[in-house]
Order: structure tokens, then sequence, then C-alpha cells
């Protein structure tokens, strides 16, 4: 058990009137027991009340080998995986984790009827969104080899390119360089690019077309994330215009970015720019989102998020241009939050670039 992320989380708790919780997130649960397993179907999940005591609950079939210190209770498939949780827990408030399955949940309050539970994924969320020092230095690495492979894919853009064929060149860069895994790449041409989730498909490439590449993978658990978006062979009047409105408006956000300062105004500065350029109703996302051991995890960098910048947080900072039809734009870092302002972890090129 990692004891000082414990005592952060124990803070959290009391902070919001929480005695005890329920962590069954994967991720989570990573970072408070260096354990990763994936439960699907089944249960796993970590007891731990404010006093620091902690008790992990899983099924035999993860062959769960806890760090010292860390009791474990085992279920076999076929029993009832919630009944030796359910005599852990204290009467009262108790704090769910938001990914666990209302199947269990339901089990719990089924034999635990003076048990209240209650949101509880704010105290490990908090935590966590104040990388360590460790946790800097993967994230670093991750974006690192994010620039390498954005490089070589963009170096890819030439005639009869193809999208899903160029995702999966992208997938295949990551896993020479050591990726965890594969993942769905988003390969945008053209019109496909007004689309900011589009599914890369047999599009192939033509003059005139925007490419854009949002690509992510983790690397030892710690996610990479960034978008790049040039033009093939030529690019017109308006397309010009709308990426430069997206550079500015991502390079004023960052340079906004300091602690004390609250995530709303950096989504602001970013929408400011491009409302006042025209495209406001074009740019139909918030402006980031935090990643860690989650490609996608608080905080939230949007119009609503009240939220102060402190240093170690780690989040993305993405304006767009989305046009139905003709094509979009997105440029995409992450930026670490420091005590002074912000370093940027991606370094590939970012100014209009027309490839072949």
């Amino acid at each position: 058990m990692n004891q000082e992320r414990i005592r952060r989380v124990i803070a959290n708790m009391e902070a919001e009137g929480l005695t005890q919780m329920i962590v069954s997130s994967t991720a989570s649960l990573y970072y408070l027991t260096g354990l990763w397993m994936e439960p699907h179907e089944r249960m796993i999940a970590l007891y731990l009340d404010d006093t620091g005591r902690a008790k992990l609950f899983g099924n035999e079939i993860f062959g769960i080998v806890p760090p010292q210190g860390l009791p474990l209770s085992v279920h076999k498939d076929g029993e009832n995986p919630v009944k030796d949780l359910a005599r852990e827990i204290r009467p009262g408030k108790l704090g769910i984790d938001k990914f666990w399955s209302s199947k269990f949940l339901i089990g719990l309050m089924e034999l635990r009827p003076d048990m209240t539970p209650v949101q509880g994924s704010g105290p490990v969320d908090k935590a966590r969104m104040r990388k360590d020092s460790l946790e800097i230095e993967a994230l670093r690495r991750s974006s690192a080899f994010n620039d390498k492979v954005v490089e070589q894919v963009i170096a890819k853009v030439k005639e009869g390119a193809v999208e899903n064929q160029l995702a999966a060149e992208v997938n295949r860069l990551y896993l020479e360089l050591g990726a965890d895994c594969e993942g769905v790449q988003l390969v945008c041409f053209g019109p496909n690019g007004a689309d900011p989730h589009h599914s890369a498909d047999g599009t192939v490439v033509k003059a005139g077309d925007s490419v854009t590449f949002d690509i992510f993978i983790p690397f030892n658990r710690y996610w990479c994330d960034m978008t790049r978006t040039v033009f093939f062979r030529e690019a017109g009047e308006k397309q010009r215009q709308v990426y430069d409105l997206v550079l500015r408006a991502n390079l004023a956000a960052i340079e906004k970015i300091k602690p004390g300062v609250f995530l709303s105004e950096i989504d602001k500065t970013a929408r400011d720019i491009i409302a006042e350029g025209g495209y406001g109703p074009y740019f139909t996302h918030r402006l980031g989102h935090g990643v860690g051991l989650e490609c996608h995890e608080p905080p939230d960098v949007g119009n609503v998020s009240e939220f102060p910048l402190e240093p170690g947080m780690v989040f993305s900072v993405e304006p767009g241009i989305y046009l139905p039809g003709e094509f979009g734009v997105r440029i995409e870092d992450l930026v670490l939050v420091t005590e002074n302002g912000c370093e940027v972890l991606n370094k590939a090129p970012k100014e209009l670039r027309i490839v072949e």
C-alpha cells in the first residue's frame, strides 16, 4: 500500500465527512495498492475507513497477491460476493466508487439496510489529480513517445493514404516503443474531421483535406494523449483562418495556466478567442480533461469547472473547430501545472503544416 497516497485519501474523506468507503475502479486500486486487476463481471473492492484500516475483497480467480499489510478476503464463483464485505462495514454512510456495479451495491444494501450509500469517488479522484514525482516522470516519458509517433505517422500522409491503415500504423509504432496495448486511434480526413470522435474508416486522403491525428495509449500504465492537424498538399484561406484561431486558443489557454486559476477560466480563455473569430458554435466540447492512469480522468476542464489549479495536475488543452461537411481542426497538448505556471509535455510542432 502506498501510505502517502492513503493519507491523502483519508484527508479528503474527512473533508467530505466520510468515515468509510469502497474503492473498485481498476486505476484507483492500482494507485493505492499497486495491483492492476480487470474484474469484468466479477467483484473487486477495497474497503477503507478514516483510521487507515483497509481490506481487499475479490474473487479467487484473480489470483491476488496483496501487498504486505493488506488483508485479503476471497470468494468463489457461485458464492455471494458481498457477504464478507457486508460484515466489515459500519452502520451509516458508506462512500461508493462511481464505477462499482449496481448488482453489488444492491446486494450489499439488502444485507446491510443500516448502511446509506453516498457518492464516494471524490477522495481518491482528488488525490489522483495531483501527480507525485514518479507519476510526472511516467507522463513525461509517455508524451515523449507520442511526439515520436505523431511525427512518424504524419510523414506517411501520402497519395493513397487510408484512415484506418494510418490508425493501424499508429498502433504498430506504439507497440514498437513498448506501449501496454493497442488502442482506437482517431484519424480523420477532410469532412470526417468535423466529427470530434470520428472512427477511422476506409476514407482515402485527397488534396486539400485536413488530416487530424488524435492519438493516445498507456506506457507503463500512464497515458499520453495529443492531437495534431495538418493539411494534405494545400490549405485554403478558410482552413488557414480556422487553424490560426485554434492555435491561438491553444497557446492563450496554456499561457493562462498557473496555480490558483480556475479551470473554467482556462476553458473561457480558449473559447473567447474562437468565439471572437466567428466560430464559437463550432467549438462543441470542453477544453480538456485530466490524464494519468486513465486517458480521461478528473479534473474536467470545462466552463463549469469551478476548481482551482494546483501544482501536479496534468490535463489536456485541446480547442477545436468543427465545420460539418467541410473539415475540422483540433490541437491538443498535455500540460503539467507547476509552482509558477505550466510545463507542456508535448514537443511536436504546432505551426500550420502542409504535407506531401
